[in-house]
């Protein structure tokens, strides 16, 4: 005789007991299929989510880092920097002051001779100083220097500091100078 449940010769006795077996296994089967379909779609979802929330919360800060910002350049078109007899510009021989958004090394060689430069370095953006005793401008970053012209003469930097203008406007009887700067 054919098993009613699968179709298979089986013996009568055995039949009745697998077929009630295999109804109720099938039954839960089924409910419990429908349960771990939805606890599968669930952990599917939230796994998929958070391996998505990762990589964005990577890629986004790479990705800011690599842009550039928009800040638009200041329309200052000269800056004042001070009395030629500033404290800083005699004690240290430079100051470096903001002009708009970039920075601008003054160094002052003597009361009369003062120059201005791009206080960036042109290999990685670094801020150049004055080193008084050598008589040059030197990167700190990676050991650039610059000559007193704003030339690049030792180190990795591609190109030379960009120039800025200098002019001592004189204030009045007695009192020194003021050190304006303005692009070139």
């Amino acid at each position: 005789m054919r098993h009613p449940c699968k179709g298979k010769h089986f013996s009568l006795e055995l039949a009745p007991a697998s077929c009630s077996i295999r109804a109720r296994l099938n039954g839960n089967t089924t409910r419990d299929s429908g349960a771990r379909q939805g606890r599968r779609r669930f952990l599917t979802w939230f796994l998929g989510g958070s391996v998505t929330a990762l990589l964005a919360s990577i890629a986004y800060p790479i990705a800011r880092f690599l842009g550039t910002p928009k800040l638009p350049e200041a329309a200052t078109n000269q800056v004042q920097v001070g009395p030629t007899n500033d404290p800083e510009l005699v004690e240290k021989g430079f100051k470096i002051v903001p002009f708009g958004n970039q920075p601008v090394i003054v160094i002052r060689l003597s009361d009369t001779d003062i120059r201005a430069f791009s206080a960036v370095c042109t290999h990685l953006a670094c801020i150049v100083e004055f080193q008084k005793a050598k008589q040059d401008i030197f990167c700190n970053c990676h050991n650039g220097v610059y000559d007193l012209h704003g030339r690049n003469i030792a180190g990795p930097p591609p190109r030379p500091l960009t120039p800025y203008q200098v002019h001592i406007v004189e204030r009045g009887a007695g009192q020194p100078g003021m050190v304006v700067i303005s692009k070139s």
